[in-house]
């Protein structure tokens, strides 16, 4: 069935209900992992929205069963419109496929399949049951607002963003080192916006020492502050460090069988194997899945993010461009992946281009997002 064939089938009221569970699960971006973001929204016979809902975090009913307690009796007979596949699991909360069934609701459309094993079947059980379902509703959409949680699911690591401000030729700094203030106000503002939405930021020793960094969140950005991930291979992390403060946990990276540094308070230690380029950066992303964080955004520096980007594990670009030239004595955003042909760069995909003061914000991808044309 195309994209045209279900939207065929949807009503204009239903497809502003499956907008609005879009809007309703970005309300949760950076606080549900291990968990996705979620919406929904309960429509009755006539149409008519009675329940809203999104998933606030683990062990938090999720979106469905938030709508159908707000809805009660009003939601037999009703559509849910809901932005991911109702699980069939029995996890911290029951299966949302047997909640809408216990409810009584006719008609269920929802944008996302369920990719994690052992969750997906939702859509099976209610057809069996005899609901009608409808799958892929504005996908795009849902997809893009789950991006990071999906992206994650679907590799078994972290979903990784590269956010870089630099010059409109590719300079992150001049070449006496300087780089404040590159980017304007708005710029530097929405980079706490995208903090908020991730798990966890990454920043290496070089920008450790050079910038003596936060990481915190400012500006009075709404939203849990994201753990602290520093590359420190050596173990030598001055125990003043900004990012040792109180304001949220650090975990220091070093390299395995190197002395562990002193840290105050909820920061933590985490040996990883050395390799030829340096501490190894698959394992780290292995470990912080495991722990359940599902995004990771790199904030520096030029040779981290060339890394990644050579083994791979880079899935997003958010770049925030200003209108200045600092021509080839300024330190390069990216330093240390080279292509030797055009068949061996990183293809990026274009989704987002916004003027933010007078800079520019890209948005960028790897692999395009299910449903969008290459």
């Amino acid at each position: 069935m195309t994209a045209g064939d279900i939207m065929a089938r949807v009503s204009p009221t239903e497809e502003t209900a499956m907008r609005r569970a879009v809007e309703l699960a970005a309300l949760a971006l950076g606080r549900t992992s291990p968990n996705p973001v979620v919406g929904c929204v309960v429509l009755d016979p006539a149409g008519r929205t009675v329940a809203e809902g999104f998933h606030r975090g683990a062990g938090h009913p999720h979106a469905e069963v938030e709508a159908l307690t707000v809805a009660g009796r009003r939601a037999r007979g009703a559509t849910a419109v809901v932005t991911l596949e109702p699980c069939a699991h029995q996890g911290r909360t029951g299966p949302c496929a047997e909640a809408l069934l216990g409810a009584g609701v006719a008609r269920v459309l929802y944008a996302v399949p369920d990719p994690t094993p052992g969750a997906a079947g939702g859509a099976r059980r209610l057809r069996e049951a005899g609901v009608e379902v409808l799958p892929d509703v504005l996908r795009t959409d849902a997809e893009r607002v789950n991006e990071l949680w999906l992206t994650a699911v679907r590799r078994a690591r972290p979903c990784v963003t590269w956010k870089f401000g630099g010059t409109l030729d590719g300079r992150s700094a001049a070449p006496d080192g300087t780089s404040r203030w590159i980017t304007g106000q708005s710029a530097r503002e929405d980079v706490h916006v995208l903090r908020a939405a991730h798990d966890a930021v990454l920043v290496g020793s070089g920008t450790l020492r050079a910038d003596d960094p936060h990481l915190g969140l400012r500006h009075a950005v709404r939203g849990d502050p994201p753990l602290r991930v520093v590359l420190d291979r050596t173990g030598a992390i001055r125990s003043d460090a900004r990012v040792l403060d109180d304001a949220a946990p650090t975990l220091v990276v070093i390299g395995h069988g190197t002395p562990h540094p002193r840290l105050p308070g909820p920061h933590e230690v985490l040996e990883v194997p050395v390799t030829d380029a340096g501490l190894d950066i698959a394992a780290l992303a292995d470990e912080l899945y495991r722990r359940g964080l599902r995004s990771l955004l790199l904030e520096g520096g030029a040779g981290l993010a060339a890394d990644f980007a050579a083994r791979g594990l880079l899935d997003r670009v958010v770049a925030y461009l200003a209108p200045l030239l600092l021509g080839s004595g300024g330190r390069p955003v990216l330093d240390g992946f080279g292509a030797e042909t055009l068949d061996e760069g990183v293809r990026l995909h274009l989704d987002e281009a916004r003027r933010m003061g007078d800079d520019v914000r890209l948005v960028l991808r790897t692999e395009p997002l299910p449903g969008e044309a290459g």
